[in-house]
This record gives C-alpha cells, sequence and structure tokens, in this order.
C-alpha cells in the first residue's frame, strides 16, 4: 500500500526515529499520509492506545479514522486515541476530575451557558450590561484561557488590567473571577476550561503527566498552524521528552490568529524540537498548473514563511480570470452570468460552483443575482441573509410597522431591544388575544377593555412600545422604503444593541449595513424605472419571496452553488471558484491597518481562496460599492498585483490601469464595520450618515436632472453606447416620452433590459 505514495509522502511515513514537520501545501495528500503514517505504526509494534493522533475538526478524525479501518481493520482503528483536542482532553479530564477538584459527572457549559452565566454575574454585581456586554467579556475570558491565564494570574497582569481600564472594562477580572468560581461550584467547565484544566492537570500532578507520557509513545498533530498557546503548551508536556512527535500543517493557510491561532507554533517548530527533520509535500492534486503558478507567486510575497515551491502535473488549464464590474450589483451579475455560461458551454453543475468572500454581509448581492437567474444555492456555514437574527429583528419592525396585527412579528420584538417586558407579560397579552380572538396589538391598545392584568409599571412601558410603532406606521405610507426603513433603525434603538468591538458586533453591524444598501438599491431601481410609490411594503413583498425561496425543503436537492466566507472554505475544493470583492480595505480588510503581520494573515487568506480551486479561478472586484446607503469608489485589491501578470487574464494589466496600485495605502475607509463612522452608532439620532438620504432615493426629490446625469443624456439616441453607474454598459434599444418624461429602453450587457426615466439616469 505505501507504494501508492510519492517519493516525499513516504519518506515522511517512514521516518519515526524522532520529531518530524510535514509542510503540506494545498492539495498535497496530507491526509493521506496521516493515515499511512498511523497504519505503518500499528503494523511496527505501536498498540493502538499508544498512539494519539489530535484533529481541529471531527470530520476529519472521523474521514482518517474510516481510511486506517480499511488498512488495519476496524478493531485496531476503533482503540486509536484520535479526536479533536476538546474531545480527546475531555476524556482524559473526565478520568482524572478528582485530580483538579470535579466530580467525574462535571458537566460542559456550550457557548450560549456560558453567555448566560456571565449575565447574571453581571447583574449581579451591578455592572451595566451594554458597557460589560456578556459576548464581549466571554471572549475576553475565553482569550484569557487560551492564554493558560487563571483568574489570579490574569488579576495580577498589569497590563491586562490597564487594557481593560482603557477599554471601561476595569472590573473584567472581578468577572473572571466569579465566573471561574461559579462553574467549580456548578461542577462545571467550559470549552475552553477543557484546555487550560489539562495542562494545570498536568502541570500541578506530575505523576499523572507522566502516565500520559508514557501511555502516548507516539503524538501526531494535523493543521499546526491552527494551534494556539495552550494546545501548543499541551503538546510539549506530553511530548518534549520522548519526541515521538510528528505535526503536519502548512505556515501558509494560517489563518485564524482571530481565534487565537499562532502561526510561531509551526514557524518555530525546528528551534522548539532541535533534532526535528521536516518534510516538504510539494506536488499539488487538486489543481491546474495555472491555479498553483498564480497561489505560489502571490504567497511569496510573504516574509514569514517556510520556503517551499508547490507544483502540480495535472492540465495547464486556463489563466485566472480577473472580472471588472461597474458597481457591486454587476459583480454579482457578472459572476450569476458566468456560471450560468460555464453550466451551458462545460456541462458543469451548480454543485461544480463556489463564491467566496471576505465577509458574510457580501453574500446578499450574490443571492440575489442567482436568484434572477433560477441558479439553486446554499449557505454554507451560515445562513441566508435574511435568515440572520439581526436581519430578521429588523425586518419584524418593518413587519409590524405596515400590519400591526403580524403576531410573529410582534413577539419577536416586543422586548427588543430590551424594554422590561418579560415573558409573562407577554403571555399574559397572548391569552387576552386568544379570549377575546383577537391581535395582540389591539389588546395593548385597549388593555382595560380585554381585563389585561398587568402592574401600572408594566402597563407603561406597553404604552411605549405602542406609542413608537404607531410613530412609525404614521410616515410608513407616505415615505418612500428606504427613508421609512431607516428611521426605524434610528428611533428602535437596534444599533445601540451593537456597540461592542467584539467579532460578534461587527458582523451584525456589517450585516445590517448591507441592508440599508438593499433599501437603497431598492429605491434607486424603482425611481429610475418610473415607479411613483416606492413604499416599504413593497420592499417587504420582495423579500418575503426570497426568505420562502431560500428555504431549502427539497434535502435531496445538493445540485447547488455554495456561498461560504474564505475561512469557512479552508479544507474544501471546487472545480470552479470565483474570489469576489477584491478591494482594497475589503479584502485585504480594512481592519488590517498597518499591521505588517496582519496583511501577511490576509496575503495567506487569498492564497486559502485561490487554492481551493481545482479546474477554473476568477477574481471580480467592482469599481463602486454601496456603502451605508451611498455609492463610494473602490480601489482594486493590492493582492491582484502580487500575482505575476503571466498567470493572470486582467484588465488591470493595461497602462491605463496601472495607476489603480500606486497608493494602496490610501485606501477608502474600510467596508462597513471599521469605518471611523461606526465608531459611534450610524443610526444614532446625531448621525450625519442617516441624517440625509441619498438624492437618488427619494421619489419626490426636487434635485434636477443634472444632479444625475448630463444634459447629454437627453440627446440620446437608438443604438448609442452607455455607461451606467450601477448596470455597466449597455445599448439604447428604445426612446419614448417627451422632455422629463422621457424613458430609455437601454439592453445591458449583464443587467438585461432596463426602462429607466432619463431625469433621474446616471449614466453617460
Amino acid at each position: 500500500m505505501i507504494e501508492e505514495l510519492n517519493e516525499e509522502q513516504r519518506a515522511a511515513v517512514l521516518y519515526n526515529d524522532g520529531a518530524s514537520l510535514v509542510i503540506a501545501g494545498a492539495g498535497s495528500g496530507k491526509t493521506r499520509v496521516l493515515t499511512y503514517k498511523i497504519a505503518y505504526l500499528l503494523e511496527h509494534g505501536y498498540h493502538p492506545w499508544n498512539i494519539l493522533a489530535l484533529t481541529f475538526t471531527n470530520k476529519a478524525a472521523r474521514e482518517m479514522k474510516e481510511r486506517i479501518a480499511r488498512q488495519v481493520g476496524n478493531e485496531q482503528a476503533r482503540r486509536l486515541w484520535m479526536g479533536t483536542f476538546h474531545s480527546i482532553f475531555l476524556h482524559i479530564l473526565h478520568r482524572e476530575a478528582a485530580s483538579i477538584g470535579f466530580t467525574s459527572r462535571f458537566t460542559v457549559y456550550d457557548t450560549s451557558d456560558s453567555k448566560s452565566l456571565i449575565r447574571s454575574i453581571i447583574r449581579e454585581m451591578g455592572l451595566n450590561d451594554k458597557q460589560y456586554k456578556p459576548a464581549s467579556v466571554q471572549a475576553h475570558i475565553s482569550n484569557a484561557k487560551n492564554r493558560l491565564l487563571t483568574p489570579d494570574r490574569y488579576a495580577s497582569d498589569r497590563q491586562a488590567y490597564e487594557i481593560d481600564s482603557r477599554a471601561g472594562m476595569g472590573a473584567l477580572r472581578d468577572i473572571y473571577q466569579r465566573y471561574w468560581m461559579r462553574c467549580r461550584q456548578a461542577d462545571a467547565m467550559d470549552f475552553d476550561d477543557l484546555l487550560i484544566y489539562t495542562f494545570l492537570l498536568f502541570q500541578q500532578h506530575p505523576e499523572v503527566l507522566e502516565r500520559y507520557r508514557q501511555q502516548f509513545q507516539y503524538i501526531l498533530v494535523d493543521e499546526y498552524q491552527d494551534t494556539n498557546f495552550a494546545q501548543h503548551s499541551i503538546i510539549m508536556q506530553l511530548a518534549s521528552e520522548h519526541q515521538h512527535i510528528c505535526v503536519v500543517g502548512d505556515d501558509a493557510q494560517s489563518i485564524y490568529s482571530f481565534r487565537g491561532a499562532n502561526i510561531d507554533n509551526i514557524l518555530s517548530f525546528t528551534q522548539v524540537f532541535g533534532n526535528a527533520k521536516t518534510f516538504k509535500l510539494e506536488q499539488n492534486y487538486r489543481s491546474t498548473q495555472a491555479i498553483v503558478n498564480a497561489a505560489n507567486s502571490l504567497i511569496k510575497k510573504n516574509s514569514r514563511q517556510i520556503p517551499k515551491e508547490v507544483f502540480s502535473k495535472n492540465a495547464a488549464g486556463d489563466t485566472i480570470e480577473v472580472l471588472q464590474a461597474y458597481s457591486d450589483m454587476e459583480e454579482g451579475l457578472i459572476v450569476a452570468g458566468k456560471i450560468a455560461e460555464l453550466c451551458r458551454r462545460e456541462h458543469y453543475t451548480y454543485a461544480d460552483f463556489a463564491i467566496l468572500y471576505r465577509t458574510n454581509a457580501q453574500s446578499r448581492i450574490f443571492e440575489e443575482a442567482l436568484r434572477k437567474r433560477e441558479i439553486t444555492y446554499r449557505i454554507y456555514g451560515g445562513m441566508s441573509f435574511y435568515q440572520r437574527k439581526e436581519i430578521k429583528d429588523v425586518v419584524a419592525y418593518f413587519r409590524l410597522v405596515v400590519n400591526p396585527n403580524d403576531e410573529e412579528a410582534f413577539k419577536r420584538i416586543i422586548n427588543y431591544p430590551a424594554r422590561g417586558i418579560g415573558e409573562t407579560t407577554v403571555n399574559k397579552i397572548i391569552a387576552a388575544a386568544n379570549a377575546a380572538n383577537v391581535s395582540l396589538w389591539t389588546v395593548i391598545n385597549a388593555p382595560d377593555a380585554y381585563a389585561l392584568t398587568v402592574n401600572k409599571g408594566t402597563l407603561g412601558k406597553l404604552q411605549g412600545f405602542a406609542g413608537l410603532i404607531a410613530g412609525f406606521a404614521e410616515g410608513v405610507f407616505t415615505k418612500n422604503a428606504y427613508e421609512a426603513g431607516t428611521d426605524i433603525i434610528r428611533r428602535s434603538g437596534i444599533m445601540n444593541d451593537m456597540l461592542g468591538h467584539d467579532p460578534e458586533d461587527e458582523s451584525r453591524r456589517e450585516n445590517i449595513e448591507e441592508l440599508v444598501n438593499g433599501l437603497s438599491n431598492f429605491c434607486s431601481e424603482r425611481l429610475e424605472e418610473d415607479n411613483e410609490h416606492i413604499l416599504l411594503s413593497d420592499f417587504l413583498s420582495g423579500i418575503s419571496l426570497a426568505t420562502d425561496q431560500d428555504t431549502d425543503t427539497d434535502k435531496t436537492n445538493t445540485d447547488k452553488v455554495t456561498l461560504m466566507t474564505v475561512h469557512a472554505a479552508k479544507g474544501l475544493e471546487f472545480k470552479n471558484v470565483f474570489v469576489v470583492g477584491m478591494e482594497e480595505s475589503l479584502f485585504p480588510s480594512g481592519m488590517v491597518g498597518d499591521s505588517p503581520r496582519a496583511m501577511e494573515e490576509e496575503r495567506r487568506l487569498f492564497y486559502v481562496a485561490i487554492t481551493r480551486a481545482q479546474e477554473h479561478c476568477f477574481l471580480s472586484y467592482a469599481k463602486s460599492r454601496m456603502r451605508y446607503g451611498q455609492m463610494d469608489f473602490c480601489t482594486p485589491s493590492r493582492f491582484l498585483h502580487d500575482i505575476d501578470p503571466r498567470f493572470l487574464n486582467s484588465p488591470l494589466s493595461a497602462p491605463s490601469q496601472q495607476r489603480l496600485f500606486a497608493a494602496p495605502s490610501a485606501a477608502k475607509p474600510p467596508y462597513p464595520s471599521s469605518s471611523p463612522t461606526m465608531q459611534k452608532p450610524p443610526y444614532s439620532s446625531s448621525s450625519p450618515t442617516m441624517s440625509k438620504q441619498p438624492a437618488h432615493s427619494a421619489p419626490n426629490s426636487s434635485a434636477p436632472a443634472a444632479a444625475h446625469a448630463s444634459s447629454a443624456a437627453f440627446n440620446m439616441k437608438v443604438g448609442q453606447q452607455v455607461e451606467h453607474e450601477r448596470f455597466g454598459i449597455g445599448e439604447v434599444i428604445r426612446i419614448a416620452g417627451e422632455g422629463e418624461n422621457t424613458k430609455a429602453t437601454i439592453r445591458f450587457k449583464n443587467a438585461g433590459e432596463k426602462q429607466l426615466l432619463l431625469r433621474f439616469a446616471r449614466f453617460k
């Protein structure tokens, strides 16, 4: 069986005399090497229980076990100590619980359990939960544990305290102390405890550590570039003496620093284990030569890496194509059109395609473009844009304002953001409504008539909520969808619930900003198409159809385009990959700032994106993008310039485009969460961003036509080429009407036919 391996794979499997580092380039068969190595050890004197194999996902562990079982039998494979770090350490801690003050029946808190306990502690301490947001506190505690800082060590860390104090969270160390003790009182651990308590067990009980050192005579670790400080430290405890350890990974695919992963663990492995031998798996079995060459030329721009030269013996393949769009909307249309074209021309299925983006908020544009072409898709590792909680919360406000009798919308937002109306009160409202066969809204507007038994304080809160919704409803049939929607977002207080700086809050803000973009686009397009009424109810009708279509009731239908973030794509592969949004401040992220280390990780992330592709890879960028409901002009990503132009088919190779790369450091503000405008909620009453809307989105705008189009628009002739700000290049095929009512029917290259009012036209 070992003859099936190539020369370098075989060498990595056969070497077991000391520590070894296997650098496995993208698509180089690392799982096969790990599988064969374990089988080889089992066939050469090792018992299954003497082998510890650590992975990062249960899927990886299952796949490896199944492959090993096919080689050495189910019984041998079943008795291996193989699994994720957390599952293996949980098993050890259950065995050794008494040594660290727990019972063997201790339970494990999931993220929501942990957050709930933290929320209770914050409340008990009389702290402001807007200042000490449970999710943010949880992230800080998790980070401390992954750095192996117990509450006592954290409390004595002056630098950590100063950082917390500057962030207005000086009580964090006290919260951590209480949380630690409450978990112990409850005989419970959270996920991070499984790491820190394993380390403490081995540190404080040398006899226990020695027993496991004797048991685990050979240790294998997958994806070593993704290990954090705690994981690396435990591995050192177990393996530093016998040095029978093999770690596998690729420094060029280290992309999880935000989770605590430290690339230095793999870069310095041969220094930590002085006699370690390095093996490089450089043959890529996944991608065409063109894709591999392009990826190589990109990653060579990073300075901190282990040198390697990945190569492919597959077909030469097409060069990577760079797609240029006039706007983010046209970018979506171009990508959807290219997928349809390749399916028709080369007989691919939809499942052969993936669209990879840097932020979840980008999915909306591509979801809408795919739906227009009736191309089925799925959101991988996430959910459809309109199914995300923060979007559903905002849409529930929209629904209740348009239709106050909507019971589900009422129940969703009656106490969101928190206004002191609890579940008991809601249940009383429901009971009163059911008894009288009326809506919940009717009950809270006439509580005495329906015998609603609540105290005076609660009654005041209900009246406040009813007044808020009624106030929104006054303008919902006179304002356009953009005005009405942004007014609701601003005055409802939703954005105040997301003022934290943790990634979860940033992602939620990004998604709501993208919903605002959707409102603005909806109004703009309907305005140009001469629709007098552009109401919030019309917008809701459109997205309710989209939401219904997004629901995948047919579980047998797997022929779908995959939409996902690049982070979620790691470890996967697709025949055809589109990497979209290749613009400065988007990819690379605007969060990078001036940090060379962070920029190198962004470049590695782009490397991961490209190397997911087997046959075709496309990179796309837009010249303009909707941000905060307004048009912003974009600069192509510096990463497009990092790829050797020999491996690109790009419009940027034209001399006129070269200046776009002249000063990447002077990029636009990041998209969108790290923009300076996001330092306070964009929808606060004092926000300039929301106090005035784009002129083109108001149907009753008195702005002259010249604000949006040159006077040449009124001299337009059939057959002329036009360039539209959002729809791109098109040809005029028909003109009708006179003066300000003149309309043009234009066939756009990617957006299809549009009938536009010339007085609102945005083209030249």
